[in-house]
């Protein structure tokens, strides 16, 4: 959530931001005046509570009876009003960054820079689905028999070439001469404090994806309403929730996870579109990173976050190009959103493969996510979150730009000591 001081301070430029973001207008005067009459009674409320304690004190039991009443009904006037003011807070999005371009949707995105050469094949490109199936090393067609649309088993090499991506990642993550290197590469001024591996639940309580600010649009996750759980979309959204009503001591910051897990999404809205192959899936694999910084550090912290999926993408010698995310394109709950995205010759076009969503105090607001500063005083912390990999679209971009005539793929050099080969040939 924004903070509310701001949104009174600042009521045009929230009204752009919800303009420029294509959401819903929301009556801030509405929302301010909710906030007024909820301070309002919780004053009146703790004037009768101060009552409550001299009647007790004087023993004066049929006053405190009538106190306790009151204060009774004043509690049921504050929640009606609380639910009422988060429920509009909760619809006001984040506002964008100054460098954020303005844009209907992702025809405003901006090319920032790319690298690499496309390759340039002396035979008609494949496309992984083509070459997975041709390899033995993708069946959807049985997954579809047993799971339905949009899954897919994966075998041999592949697999291997997975947790092979895997340990890349984590190798380097978790080494700080490695995120020197980064850093220094990318001229960034930046803690180099290595990532904390983690494997995350993949359920979550929906209130608590709901402060995350992720649970939303509801039929894009996997609910189960009976138990009240949601299944993830990332691992950040069990990530995120680390320090949920907690304080972070500044000498401990930042805090950086790098995190494991399967995600799940229903891809409503996306019918026809994306079928083949395991671009588009509705369970698939992810490393991310989540951190927690000082809010003076979290723009250059979400710049070393793009330095680390740049770095990896150019060891792992794939084309590439980021892209920084239009109003009208980023989430709600995004200050500025950078994306990835890979080059596919069996596609001939980019396709995004990597995201990184700076929050800054909005998803910190909501979990009531504190930092203890030197001096005693606490604030709200900053929030990142990025994609590391993206298996399923890692392996596509590396199985269509490493693929060759005789229908074999090449392992990028960085990954063959982990698989112990060159190339994945048919059987």
């Amino acid at each position: 959530m924004l903070d509310i001081k701001f949104i009174r301070e600042n009521k045009d430029i929230v009204e752009k931001a919800m303009r420029d973001k294509r959401r819903e207008p929301v009556d801030l005067d509405q929302v301010l005046s909710l906030y007024d009459e909820r301070k309002s009674l919780q004053q009146e409320l703790e004037g009768i509570n101060q009552k409550r304690k001299a009647a007790a004190d004087a023993r004066d039991i049929d006053a405190g009876k009538k106190l306790k009443e009151e204060a009774q009904v004043l509690d049921g006037k504050i929640a009606e009003k609380e639910k009422v003011f988060i429920a509009e807070m909760i619809k006001i999005p984040n506002i964008p960054s100054p460098d954020t371009p303005v844009g209907p949707d992702e025809s405003g995105n901006k090319v920032l820079r790319t690298w690499g050469e496309k390759p340039q094949f002396s035979f008609e490109a494949k496309d992984h689905s083509e070459l997975g199936v041709a390899l033995g090393i993708i069946d959807t067609e049985s997954a579809a028999e047993i799971s339905g649309a949009r899954f897919t088993y994966l075998f041999g090499d592949l697999v291997l070439m997975q947790f092979a991506l895997l340990k890349l990642a984590f190798d380097t993550l978790t080494n700080e001469d490695t995120l020197k290197v980064i850093a220094e590469e990318a001229g960034l001024t930046v803690s180099t404090k290595p990532f904390t591996p983690a494997l995350p639940p993949v359920m979550m309580k929906s209130a608590v994806m709901n402060r995350m600010a992720r649970l939303h649009p509801i039929d894009e996750r996997y609910h189960f309403e009976k138990d009240d759980l949601v299944l993830i979309g990332s691992a950040e959204h069990t990530l995120g929730p680390l320090y949920m009503d907690k304080i972070i001591e500044e000498k401990d910051m930042p805090v950086r996870y790098l995190g494991y897990s399967t995600a799940f999404r229903r891809e409503a809205g996306t019918y026809g579109k994306d079928t083949k192959g395991i671009l588009r899936q509705h369970q698939f694999d992810k490393i991310e990173m989540e951190t927690f910084c000082l809010p003076e550090q979290s723009l250059t912290e979400q710049d070393f976050l793009v330095a680390i999926q740049e770095y990896i993408l150019r060891k792992l010698k794939i084309p590439h190009q980021t892209v920084i995310i239009c109003t009208g394109d980023m989430g709600g709950p995004d200050y500025r959103q950078i994306d990835l995205e890979c080059w596919m010759p069996g596609q001939n076009t980019y396709r995004e493969t990597h995201s990184s969503d700076l929050m800054q105090g909005y998803q910190a607001r909501r979990l009531n996510t504190r930092v203890r500063r030197s001096d005693g005083k606490t604030e709200h912390v900053h929030m990142n979150d990025a994609t590391v990999l993206a298996i399923g679209r890692t392996l596509i971009a590396i199985m269509e730009n490493y693929q060759q005539a005789d229908g074999s793929i090449q392992i990028p050099e960085v990954l063959r000591t982990y698989m112990g080969k060159n190339a994945i040939q048919k059987k």
